[in-house]
């Protein structure tokens, strides 16, 4: 089942972000859907090539739930052996990237509940971070970013100020983290996060707003860092 792929080493922070995995072309939609269709009779080498498309997306996912890139590596794993067995029971009722994301938001969700009282770091984060495919999260924060190529001194202090803000969101509850990744860093619609957790559009909205309050309160304290 791509034990390479997603196995023996951190997977690469490559792949396009999640947004547009839901706004796919039309040849690319017809590809995922025969993968599918293909994996759902047996066919591994079909599943291998989803796992090949979805892995960088989960990785990160897990990485912010669980704040820990050993943990979202398992999470990896998990995801994609549960989704294995349970291919035959997908019915498309929703998007198979929806279905996956429901199942690694699922897996990366208990794996925070076990790991709660472990410390995380933010040099952990970002060590592991690479090339976020969605928003960063210095944008989530409401940090401006420049689009040059920063000094060296510069470098080091957009790092600092990135390390604060994934530390911050870390530290937030799984409910407001979640819907937070979902749609501030992983670009999901609200249609699809609502899909994902299992509940309303509109308690996706307010579950937002009250989960960006709660960064903002806890960047506070780092407002210099933080100004431009």
């Amino acid at each position: 089942m791509g034990a390479n792929t997603i196995s023996g080493g951190r997977p690469r922070q490559v792949g396009r972000p999640a947004r547009e995995w839901s706004n796919v072309s039309q040849a690319e939609g017809a590809r995922v859907a025969d993968l599918v269709t293909r994996a759902k009779e047996g066919d591994r080498e079909a599943f291998d090539d989803l796992v090949a498309l979805y892995t960088p997306q989960i990785y990160n996912l897990s990485l912010r739930i669980t704040g820990s890139p050993d943990d979202a590596e398992d999470c990896v794993q998990e995801t994609f052996v549960r989704a294995f067995r349970a291919m035959r029971s997908f019915r498309g009722k929703a998007t198979f990237f929806t279905w996956l994301y429901r199942v690694a938001v699922n897996v990366a969700r208990d794996a925070a509940r076990r790991n709660a009282r472990s410390p995380r770091t933010a040099a952990d984060l970002t060590a592991a971070d690479g090339a976020e495919p969605g928003a960063d999260p210095m944008e989530t924060a409401g940090v401006p970013l420049s689009r040059r190529q920063p000094l060296p001194d510069e470098a080091l202090l957009a790092e600092r100020r990135r390390e604060v803000v994934l530390k911050a969101i870390s530290s937030l509850p799984t409910h407001h983290r979640e819907v937070l990744v979902l749609y501030d860093l992983q670009g999901l619609s609200y249609e699809e996060v609502a899909q994902v957790l299992n509940t309303r559009v509109g308690t996706v909205k307010s579950r937002l707003n009250r989960a960006r309050l709660a960064l903002k309160e806890r960047l506070m304290p780092h407002l210099e860092l933080l100004r431009d």
